[in-house]
Formats: structure tokens, C-alpha cells, sequence
């Protein structure tokens, strides 16, 4: 087995998709609307870009902006039609008004899933207490990694709290691998990386002409030279 660290990278279409391939991921997570932190692709674009590349996709399921899980049925719905056209790794996590999971949510799409590999994402910033929801959903079938900055304001903030939960990685509801993202800079990878923290994800890092441009293969490149080196 292969010991080089996982590069995850957002694809909005097949055009990202193939330059962030080309750049070096390992992985995409496929969304819309990333003003929104990442919308539920339509079943189209995941056909499009499942044509285009061959590296593995996780698609977000996720309505609208927050982290409230909203129209459960009509996730429950996306969620059927893009395991129907071969979605078989996703994206997922909503809060209740507490600040805890949302169990009744997050168990409607696991039952759709049926095992499928998941990420709870960075809602898990958000919870009124981070170890309290880790231990409440340890144990739920294909849950294999949390998406987090280690704090809501990003990884500036929550550096320490990522190199802690690190360290829990033996512990029940820490087994999960952990996937850096948000404000994630190329200087925090060397503090992450000693941690034992082995899977980044980025967005606008991949995209140095601003948000709305495409995903550009030479910047992914400059995050897979780093991993690497």
C-alpha cells in the first residue's frame, strides 16, 4: 500500500476534474455552487465527470448553505440518483438547533447509501462539542473521515485542536482519517504532516485566478510536490 498523503480537490465539471488529475489528486469531491461551501451536484455533471477521470469522487449532499440538514426526502432522493448512476463515495454532515448531529438525517441518507464509503464534512466545525459528536456517530457503517479546519475560522484557528485529535487516533469515535481543509495554507503542511495527519483537501488553493475560475493543474501540482517532498 501506497504511504503518500491524499490530495483531495473540489471539481464543479469535468474540466476542473481532468486538471486536478492531471495536477496530481488522488480524490474530488464533486459540488455546485461553491459560494454556497458546496451544493449537491446535478446527476449529470457526476455522469460527466465519472467519464472524464478515473481517480475516485465523493459527492456532497447538502441542499443549501449551513449545516441544517433541510429537505431530508429530497436528499434522500439525490441521493438514489446518483448511487443509480454509479456515485458510490459521498460527502454529508448537518447539525441539529443544539449544535449536535443530526442522527435522524444523517441515518435517512446511510440507509440510501447502503455502506457506501462517506466524509462527515465540516459541520463538525460547527458543533457545540466536537468530541461529543466524534462519539456519537463512531461506529456508523462507511464513516472514514472527517473534513475540518479544527476550528470554524479555519486552520489558523484550529491547528492545535487537528494535531490534538491526531493523537486520539486509537481512540473510539477518533479512528476516522482526517482530512485538513479550509483556509488551509501550503505552510501548515509541514505542522500536519509530523502530526501524522495524511489527507488534505483544497478549493480556492486550487484556483489562483479567484473562486469563480477553473481548477488549475499546475497549482494541484505544487500541493502534490509538497505532500511528496
Amino acid at each position: 500500500m501506497s504511504n503518500r498523503a491524499l490530495l483531495e480537490v473540489i471539481a464543479l465539471d469535468a474540466a476542473d476534474a481532468i486538471a486536478a488529475q492531471a495536477g496530481g489528486a488522488d480524490r474530488l469531491e464533486l459540488v455546485t455552487d461553491m459560494a454556497a461551501d458546496g451544493l449537491t451536484p446535478s446527476r449529470e455533471t457526476f455522469a460527466a465527470i465519472r467519464a472524464a477521470v478515473d481517480i475516485p469522487l465523493r459527492v456532497m449532499l447538502r441542499s443549501a448553505d449551513g449545516f441544517a440538514a433541510g429537505d431530508v426526502d429530497a436528499l434522500v432522493r439525490d441521493a438514489r440518483a446518483l448511487r443509480a448512476e454509479g456515485a458510490d463515495e459521498f460527502v454529508l454532515g448537518f447539525l441539529d438547533e443544539t449544535g449536535a448531529p443530526d442522527m435522524a438525517a444523517v441515518r435517512a441518507l446511510l440507509a440510501e447509501l447502503d455502506g457506501c464509503r462517506w466524509t462527515f464534512h465540516r459541520a463538525i466545525d460547527r458543533a457545540a462539542d466536537r468530541d461529543s459528536l466524534r462519539k456519537e456517530l463512531a461506529g456508523l457503517p462507511g464513516l472514514d473521515t472527517y473534513l475540518t479546519a479544527g476550528a470554524a475560522g479555519g486552520v489558523d484557528d484550529g491547528l492545535p485542536t487537528l494535531v490534538a485529535e491526531a493523537a486520539r487516533k486509537a481512540e473510539p469515535g477518533y479512528e476516522p482519517r482526517i482530512l485538513v481543509g479550509g483556509g488551509l495554507r501550503l505552510d501548515h503542511l509541514p505542522t500536519l504532516l509530523r502530526a501524522g495527519i495524511d489527507a488534505v483537501h483544497i478549493g480556492g488553493a486550487s484556483r489562483p485566478e479567484g473562486w469563480g475560475a477553473p481548477v488549475a493543474a499546475d497549482a494541484v501540482a505544487e500541493w502534490r510536490r509538497a505532500l511528496d517532498a
